[in-house]
């Protein structure tokens, strides 16, 4: 994914359009292109701290033993380290997702903000490799995958050229 950077006139835009309610902008393809920037941002940031620090040990939230504990007593059988799609669009995943979702609304700030989600934890983040998903559902199975041990092959392949010239 190629970098987007925004000047300070631009991100003052954008910061003021995203403070506004949605019904003010239809399908304006700037406020699209926006959120876009703050999901690549966000993808971006993340996986260069998994990349730096070990998985098991980061904290996301103030509430990831919370999320963790609902999402596998939601969830007991959902594979956290390929995603199937399915397991996030289909109309009955829905139905799952969505009061698991609406338990966080008011502890875990923007919530319900569109967030990007690798596929396969063992890649970066890549078109292919990234689902539009609600920022709860990244953190539960981004906390799920630290935890269990699905992003370490992220943190040792990053750590790896260290160790051979160290």
């Amino acid at each position: 994914m190629a970098a987007m950077a925004l000047g300070p006139a631009e991100a003052a835009a954008a910061a003021h359009a995203l403070s506004l309610p949605a019904e003010a902008f239809g399908n304006d393809p700037r406020v699209e292109l926006a959120w876009a920037m703050k999901a690549h941002q966000h993808a971006e940031v993340y996986f260069n701290l998994i990349s730096s620090v070990d998985p098991k040990f980061l904290s996301l939230t103030r509430v990831d033993d919370q999320i963790y504990s609902d999402f596998r007593s939601t969830f007991r059988e959902l594979r956290v380290d390929v995603l199937d799609p399915e397991d996030l669009k289909s109309e009955q995943a829905k139905e799952k997702w969505r009061p698991f979702c609406l338990r966080f609304e008011g502890l875990v700030e923007d919530f319900n903000y569109g967030t990007l989600l690798r596929l396969d934890c063992s890649r970066s983040y890549s078109e292919e490799n990234s689902i539009l998903a609600t920022r709860i559902q990244f953190f539960a199975i981004e906390i799920a995958r630290n935890r269990e041990g699905c992003n370490s092959l992220i943190y040792s392949s990053a750590k790896a050229p260290e160790v051979a010239l160290g």
